[in-house]
């Protein structure tokens, strides 16, 4: 059960994707982050193509 546990403890197995989560998540904040500050802008761009129309 020891050996067990000190394999699982350094198996380093799945790092790579774990890593990419974390950056994918990040991006995601901080899109969302950019669109809440935009959203004004967007918002009259979209009204202007409305009234456009």
């Amino acid at each position: 059960m020891l050996n067990l546990l000190k394999r699982l403890w350094k198996d380093e197995e799945g790092q790579g994707m774990t890593e990419y989560a974390l950056i994918i998540a990040l991006v995601a904040v901080l899109l969302i982050g950019a669109l809440g500050l935009l959203k004004d802008d967007i918002e009259a761009v979209f009204t202007r193509i409305t009234t456009a129309l």
